[in-house]
């Protein structure tokens, strides 16, 4: 579709660390329920990062080509929530809808849904039943786990630093705790899966031990939710990472971006597979499609001049 709208991280105008992951947190929840709607194309979470605190409209509009961003500010005191939110059409700078929330800190996640469903709705943008109910999901209802979450998540925005192994085993722990305390967290598994994987594959722990972990994180996942796309991609990302399953994996990949339609890991982790089954021209469409998903992200970007190499198509290679 052509709708396309970027959710900006929210301003945090309380005093607090904890407050800051927060206002992230109702951002990524936001972002993530919207990027349900098919018949939208949202910005993922990495490429918006980068644009905390900017404020000129048009601009981002140019940078990540959409028509549309959410904007907001939380503040948070005394468990009680206050949310500023607008919606701005970068084309004019005209805020086309605007909403604020004071109340208890327990309705946060029903706030994200009705913030998600009215953008759908002002943005006229077709949503099925299926992508109703997966707005209205709450994450948890545990939100000493939520925030052990935001804080794992926090951890695993850069993957490739010389950090890492240590980020990386933080971020574990953190999930472990968040599905300690809601044995039920379904997207706290997903990521431990993924967590997991990455630790086997980038080399810091290629343990089969390891690899079983992300295993139990997945199984744990699907028997959750065996219909969610998340638990798909987190089997396709095992069944690549841990054993070069192409086909197993691409089999997932394709269930996953039934329900996943926004998201460029779905088409990355395609295009990184088909590229190695020397099928160039499909992998270069998916890593193109994970790049309009992702315009900031770059080992995507790196990756795709690769691909425009060998394909001999030098004029986007070098933009």
């Amino acid at each position: 579709s052509n709708i396309a709208i970027a959710v900006l991280p929210f301003e945090n105008l309380s005093q607090t660390k904890e407050s800051a992951f927060f206002a992230d947190g109702i951002q990524d929840g936001i972002l993530t329920k919207l990027g349900r709607v098919a018949d939208l194309r949202v910005i993922s979470r990495t490429s918006v990062m980068a644009y905390r605190g900017t404020r000129n409209s048009r601009q981002i509009g140019r940078a990540l080509n959409v028509s549309y961003v959410l904007t907001g500010s939380v503040r948070w005191e005394a468990g009680r929530i206050h949310l500023n939110t607008q919606l701005i059409d970068t084309r004019t700078d005209n805020q086309i809808w605007a909403a604020e929330y004071d109340q208890d800190l327990a309705n946060v996640f029903l706030t994200q849904s009705e913030i998600a469903q009215k953008i759908a709705d002002q943005l006229e943008a077709k949503v099925s039943a299926v992508e109703k109910a997966a707005i209205k999901e709450p994450p948890t209802s545990n939100l000493i786990a939520y925030d052990l979450y935001l804080r794992a998540r926090d951890r695993l925005l850069t993957p490739l630093s010389s950090k890492a192994p240590a980020e990386l085993l933080q971020a574990v722990d953190l999930l472990n705790q968040a599905v300690a305390r809601d044995p039920s967290f379904f997207q706290a598994y997903c990521q431990l899966a993924y967590t997991h994987d990455l630790l086997y594959f980038l080399g810091y722990d290629h343990t089969p031990a390891r690899l079983a972990l992300a295993e139990e994180a997945i199984q744990a996942a699907f028997r959750l939710r065996p219909e969610a796309g998340e638990a798909h991609l987190a089997h396709a990302e095992n069944l690549y990472r841990g054993y070069v399953d192409y086909e197993g994996a691409l089999a997932e990949l394709d269930t996953a971006s039934q329900t996943l339609p926004n998201s460029p890991d779905v088409f990355a982790l395609k295009g990184y597979i088909q590229r190695r089954q020397g099928r160039w021209e499909e992998s270069t469409r998916n890593l193109e499609h994970a790049i309009d998903l992702d315009p900031r992200n770059f080992y995507t970007l790196q990756q795709i001049a690769i691909s425009y190499g060998v394909l001999r198509r030098y004029a986007e290679e070098q933009s």
